[in-house]
């Protein structure tokens, strides 16, 4: 089976064809270190996660890389209202994204690359430019002409002249205004590097390229990024690079994740809707992060609910189940082989692989899941025991396909439910009295210590039920 990637840049999907036989280069635009991960940011580094492992499961030796934004004027800001050096504050809350990120097991990539540790790449890449006459030095700092590279508005496909009357950076120094910061010139009190045009930070675009020049060359295989960033960011990279190395396209494949919304509303921090990755794991399972996450298109618009986690987590439990109740049935070696359950095993996992090969199509591969679950489901109630290597077949079935999107995966347990279900109970009663009397903390705290136990909790109109999920 051949896959097959919407490209953002052709608006098409084509059969991808790495640049360099089976290796595959990948950027992803990562966080911008201010404050807290959302929802928002969950849902794109979840898509690149599974997209990372599929292509790692077709055989395809793949390099990972993600920028650490740690120099940007949201940081500085921030630290100057707390009282705080930026690069310390920026260091806070890298380690929060990558606690946020283990607690989702997202472990994919290869590479982080922090903007602060490339700053000699950054200042070479705006040498080039300026030597190239794409770039003018002001007594404000360094900018991109706009007006000297004509393919403006190839992955936005929107006309330069639109492009133009964007606003970006406002200021008097600049030839036009929407000529963008290559390197911004500041006094010896904030952040700084020496460069040939005076101490100064980085602006944000240059980041991003100078990083991926010098760990992939000019041109690579995947850049991915929520689908607001095509424009000005995504637009600027390719300004930069391909004016700089004179290779064209800077990216074959432009991959974007769709917006994560609330009652309609994108969700983001500068409209506070926002939902924090940490405070969404004190309530549900990372798996049914990720499941709620691959069931939508990662290119598609995902609105946000409580409900809509909650279907989730049943929906997941249907799978558990099935993967439970099969490991429950006696297995023993001479029992006969069921070659028609071993048939709808490899039609469900090809229903599963040709579903990701049509661009990571996660929603109809998680349907090849469920039918695998059903005729499972069939085969438990017909049947009391099961032949051994069926069995092992079944449930590498289960673990394989679903460690595409990371769940299915825990070892199941047997767990003595005497006295330990009794204490389970009893902490249950403790955390309905914390709900009643609106200890919300300590409720959580109890729900988040049971869950680090391998007791998962749910809400219901019944009352509160658990499970075991080790």
């Amino acid at each position: 089976m051949v896959l097959r990637i919407y490209n953002t840049l052709s608006r098409k999907r084509a059969v991808f064809k790495p640049i360099r036989g089976n290796r595959v280069n990948m950027f992803v635009c990562g966080p911008t270190t201010y404050d807290l991960s959302h929802l928002g940011h969950a849902r794109t580094y979840v898509s690149y996660d599974i997209i990372a492992r599929y292509l790692r499961y077709k055989g395809y030796s793949l390099f990972y890389v993600m920028n650490i934004t740690d120099v940007d004027d949201k940081i500085i800001n921030r630290a100057e209202n707390i009282g705080t050096e930026p690069l310390e504050l920026a260091q806070e809350y890298e380690k929060y994204f990558y606690e946020d990120m283990a607690t989702l097991d997202i472990r994919s990539m290869n590479l982080f690359a922090r903007a602060s540790e490339h700053i000699p790449e950054i200042i070479d890449q705006v040498k080039t430019l300026i030597d190239k006459g794409y770039a003018y030095e002001t007594e404000t700092g360094v900018y991109y002409d706009i007006t000297k590279f004509k393919d403006l508005g190839v992955l936005s496909h929107q006309n330069p002249s639109e492009l133009r009357k964007h606003r970006i950076e406002p200021d008097p120094t600049k030839k036009s205004a929407p000529d963008f910061a290559l390197w911004k010139k500041r006094g010896p009190e904030e952040l700084g590097w020496d460069s040939p045009w005076g101490r100064g930070r980085p602006g944000w675009h240059i980041e991003d390229t100078a990083i991926t020049t010098h760990y992939f060359g000019p041109q690579y295989d995947i850049h991915g990024g929520a689908v607001e960033l095509i424009f000005p960011h995504h637009e600027a990279e390719i300004a930069q690079a391909e004016a700089a190395t004179g290779r064209k396209p800077l990216v074959k494949y432009w991959v974007h994740t769709g917006v994560l919304k609330v009652d309609g509303k994108k969700m983001s921090k500068s409209l506070g809707n926002f939902v924090t990755v940490r405070d969404a794991l004190k309530r549900h399972d990372p798996e049914v992060l990720r499941f709620f996450f691959a069931s939508a298109h990662y290119r598609s618009i995902i609105d946000f609910s409580e409900a809509s986690l909650g279907q989730a987590e049943r929906s997941l439990q249907t799978l558990r189940n099935a993967l439970s109740n099969v490991r429950k049935l006696a297995s023993r070696p001479e029992i006969e082989k069921n070659e028609e359950l071993e048939k709808k095993i490899l039609r469900c996992r090809d229903k599963f692989v040709k579903a990701m090969d049509d661009d990571f199509n996660s929603p109809y591969a998680l349907t090849a899941l469920f039918d695998l679950a059903n005729e499972v489901n069939k085969f438990v109630d017909s049947h009391e025991t099961i032949n051994a290597n069926l069995l092992e077949k079944v449930v590498n079935a289960f673990r394989e396909l679903g460690g595409i999107f990371n769940i299915l995966q825990k070892e199941e347990r047997k767990v003595d439910l005497g006295i330990v279900g009794d204490l389970v109970d009893l902490l249950i009663e403790l955390r309905q009295e914390c709900r009643e009397t609106k200890d919300w903390q300590m409720s959580d705290k109890i729900r988040l210590r049971l869950r680090d136990l391998g007791i998962t909790l749910e809400d219901t109109a019944d009352g509160t039920r658990w499970r075991s999920t080790v």
